[in-house]
């Protein structure tokens, strides 16, 4: 296979660091293993995180282990690859995670930044495709690597220099158990995988041929395509017939279980080395989990925050908490929820638009809303982008930073016309758009900044209806995700109580009244386009919209699992948003 060379990203102290013993954690494997193996328990506010604090306790072991100096944790991006244009019906049987195992996913990915770990992903391929080829690299590299799985689709993988080890029971696998799973050398697996199929992922191998009777097959003959060559030689007429019969599916299995090594890596594994974790995202992070034990291991270990404990995000119905949870903070209140220009930051220079980017992928949650001159996604003209964080240290980790802010992009002196209008005369000529205001950042330097972020699979990107704001950027050539949408949580929160506006849902949950667009822009005939907006009032109007939203996300979204509306929210509502 054609090789690939990774993008280049530097470790925090700015110095790559050769690989010695690389170690791939394949997180989606895993949590349904811990939530399987572990028994239930509840976060504070609710949430459950059986699988995340076994996530949790696995991590400690790795980043206690003198053996591990390079580590990552790799995902799956979705549940469409290039492995179902191969065959449409590939997993196409898998029932929908237990609903109280959903919520838990993004908290897997919270768990790895706050132990300062990378995550990594990649749409279109497998987590098992990520390994394979951070494995391969690791080995050119000079370097040896683990995969920390006991899923028996990677040990294909197994070879001198790759071994896996299984988590859960502590035990290393090589070759030998390769035998004992498949009885064949690792070479041979994808070839018995191929032969027999897997009921699971819906590959469909030879009817009648088990592993262990593909197994002897692959003893005798060698290799798959010798022994397809060969039926006539079979002396079972079963297996042959099923051999000749459903050839052509046994070479479509064999691409569907033959893991790449050559998918683009979405970062040099250079940049995976060891290091302590930041003990400001680190321990509030735990003591939000309730993880006392952990807590109080990593705050003698790391010292204190720096920064204040975050607070509890939820109002939500407390369930049994696991026995050794820690009482959350109380969330704010009402009274004390005010939206205010001071909570808010202009953005005008590319130093303040870095910072701010920093601390949302610190973060790992941002709100995100971006303000257009129109209503119409397919042409709006982009104006700004507004964000803002939680408060508490994944807000604040200088504890100086305000909670939200306005990146104003294309605002202009009144009396043109806006970005996107239309040449109602006809005649093709160039419309008087106004002057660009001072103060604002390059459009397509702030864009270029903002797309990693966007984009960043590792950040959650929160919006009300933000279907629109995806739509806008993605002609602007950015993919936002992974995503949340206040509009659709409070829908299947909802549905027939309320309506599902940002206005109503502030007053409602957060008893606020928000600024209305009219308050600056004016109403009836003197009304403007966004674009016209002073800096000052658009700041006001738009890090407030960007506010809210954070603060319905974290009012709202710790309901779905007491109220058992998860499935529907994450297996219907929030798959078609960017449809």
């Amino acid at each position: 296979m054609a090789k690939t060379k990774a993008p280049v990203k530097k470790s925090a102290d700015g110095e790559n660091k050769p690989i010695r013993h690389l170690y791939l954690i394949d997180g989606s494997g895993y949590i349904f293993r811990a939530y399987h193996a572990l028994p239930p328990l509840t976060r504070p506010d609710g949430t459950p995180v059986n699988a995340v604090f076994g996530f949790s306790k696995m991590l400690t072991q790795l980043l206690d282990d003198p053996e591990v100096d390079h580590v990552a944790v790799i995902l799956d991006a979705g549940r469409t690859t290039f492995r179902n244009q191969i065959y449409d019906k590939y997993k196409a049987n898998r029932p929908e995670p237990p609903e109280d195992l959903i919520p838990q996913f993004p908290l897997i990915r919270e768990a790895a930044k706050a132990f300062g770990l990378p995550c990594c992903e990649l749409e279109g391929y497998e987590a098992d495709d990520l390994i394979a080829t951070y494995a391969r690299m690791a080995l050119e590299a000079g370097g040896t690597c683990t995969i920390v799985s006991s899923d028996k689709d990677l040990m294909q993988l197994i070879r001198p220099g790759v071994e896996m080890m299984d988590p859960i029971k502590q035990r290393k696998m090589g070759p030998e158990a390769v035998m004992e799973k498949f009885g064949v050398t690792p070479d041979q697996v994808v070839d018995v995988q191929a032969l027999a199929g897997d009921s699971t992922d819906n590959v469909p191998g030879a009817p009648g041929i088990g592993v262990k009777t593909a197994a002897q097959l692959l003893n005798e003959f060698g290799d798959l395509e010798t022994l397809l060559k060969s039926t006539a030689s079979i002396k079972q007429p079963k297996r042959r017939e099923s051999l000749e019969q459903n050839a052509e599916l046994i070479r479509i299995s064999k691409k569907l279980v033959q893991l790449r090594d050559d998918v683009p890596p979405p970062a040099d594994p250079d940049s995976f080395d060891k290091r302590k974790p930041d003990p400001n995202l680190l321990l509030p992070w735990l003591e939000q989990q309730g993880f006392k034990t952990l807590l109080q291991r990593y705050t003698t270990e790391l010292g204190a925050a720096t920064a204040p404990v975050a607070p509890a995000t939820a109002a939500a119905p407390t369930k049994k908490a696991e026995p050794e949870a820690v009482k959350p903070k109380p969330a704010r209140t009402k009274s004390n929820q005010a939206f205010t220009a001071a909570d808010y930051e202009l953005i005008q220079d590319e130093k303040l638009l870095d910072e701010w980017i920093a601390e949302a992928t610190r973060a790992g949650t941002v709100a995100f809303d971006c303000e257009t001159d129109g209503l119409d996604s397919n042409n709006a003209g982009l104006v700004g982008v507004s964000l803002a964080l939680l408060e508490g240290p994944w807000a604040n980790v200088n504890s100086t930073r305000r909670r939200a802010a306005y990146l104003p992009l294309m605002h202009r002196t009144p009396g043109g016309a806006a970005q996107g209008a239309l040449d109602l005369a006809g005649d093709g000529g160039e419309k008087d758009a106004g002057k660009l205001l001072p103060g604002q950042i390059p459009m397509k330097t702030a864009l270029a900044r903002l797309k990693p972020l966007l984009e960043d699979p590792a950040v959650l990107k929160v919006g009300q209806n933000i279907k629109y704001d995806m739509a806008v950027f993605r002609r602007h050539g950015i993919e936002i995700g992974p995503v949340d949408d206040t509009m659709l949580i409070s829908f299947v929160l909802d549905a027939g109580k309320n309506n599902h506006g940002m206005d109503e849902l502030a007053e409602l949950h957060l008893g606020q009244k928000t600024i209305k667009f009219a308050d600056v822009a004016g109403s009836g005939a003197k009304q403007v386009t966004f674009d016209k907006v002073p800096l000052d009032r658009a700041r006001d109007y738009a890090a407030e919209d960007a506010d809210v939203t954070m603060q319905l996300w974290a009012r709202l979204k710790p309901r779905l699992v007491p109220e058992r509306v998860t499935t529907m929210y994450e297996t219907i509502e929030r798959p078609l948003i960017p449809v």
